[in-house]
């Protein structure tokens, strides 16, 4: 299989999962609050990567790292889990699910404005006109339609959803410069984000024990949102040609996200969000307009 080819499979089962995990976080706050969902499931995460380690015989590489790599971990942990999951959950708390979905969806856009200056990433007029489109889908659907105001149903929980984006592509970004081996890497960057998140809940008074149905959402969400789909994603970005392109399927998921959202947690789906999710598609597929006139005629 192409590494481009291979790029784009992984990138869609990463997608799939990750459209379930909207309609996880507002279940799961129905038990939990959003610092705990974090405690426990970057805990799972982080138990989740360790065994990977473990089964691929890479745990002692953890006795090869140097100091600048624990270094780095430690910033890259702050960043994501902890302080990306602190912020997006608390606004997941304030807004309904489909807001909080197609708000946090701006971080592809994000990422790959900032890789061209830190990537040198090569990026074409088509690429930001499509990139453009698809942002401008999410925000009919965050706005619900209401562009000439922009008023959201609450001002806090967007700006915390739009800074968590911030947040997000930050991550990544620093996440691409870092050649480690990805599960060791993830593991470390969870280890210091679970460690960071488990002082902020001791003070701030926040520890208890989740029930059943706590334990079920933050199992979940530790396995598919934190755990095994952060290695498939990250995997294909590192075999992506084009960044930008990759980047641009994740504006799928909010357009699967509502499905389930509207199946599990019982949200309506709006008019604005069939149009915005039209635009977002479209962006999508004007990606693929020049590899389409490249490949040669049969």
């Amino acid at each position: 299989m192409k590494t481009d080819k291979k790029s784009i499979l992984l990138a869609l089962l990463a997608v799939l999962f990750w459209s379930t995990i909207g309609s996880a976080f507002k279940l799961t706050l129905d038990f939990l609050n959003y610092t705990q969902i974090l405690l426990f499931a970057s805990f799972v995460a982080v138990v989740f990567l360790g065994s990977m380690l473990l089964i691929n015989g890479r745990w002692a590489g953890l006795k090869q790292l140097t100091l600048k790599e624990v270094g780095l971990s430690a910033v890259m942990g702050l960043l994501n889990p902890f302080a990306y999951y602190l912020i997006l959950l608390k606004a997941y708390s304030l807004l309904q699910a489909q807001e909080a979905v197609a708000l946090n969806y701006i971080w592809p856009m994000i990422l790959v404005l900032l890789s061209i200056p830190v990537l040198k990433q090569r990026i074409t007029l088509l690429n930001i006109f499509a990139l453009i489109i698809s942002f401008f889908g999410t925000l009919v659907i965050a706005t619900g339609g209401r562009l000439s105001t922009l008023t959201f149903t609450n001002p806090l929980g967007t700006g915390l959803a739009l800074v968590s984006a911030l947040f997000w592509a930050s991550y990544w970004l620093l996440n691409m410069k870092d050649k480690r081996e990805t599960t060791e890497k993830l593991f470390l960057n969870f280890g210091f984000g679970f460690f960071y998140a488990l002082i902020y809940t001791i003070v701030t008074k926040q520890w208890i024990w989740p029930g059943f149905e706590g334990s079920l959402g933050v199992i979940y969400i530790g396995l598919f949102e934190m755990g095994i789909t952060f290695v498939i994603w990250l995997k294909a970005l590192k075999y992506a040609e084009n960044t930008a392109k990759v980047s641009n399927l994740v504006y799928l998921s909010p357009f699967i996200s509502l499905f389930f959202v509207n199946i599990f947690v019982g949200e309506k789906i709006l008019w604005s969000t069939i149009a915005g999710l039209s635009l977002i598609i479209g962006g999508i597929l004007l990606q693929h307009v020049p590899s389409i006139f490249r490949q040669k005629p049969v």
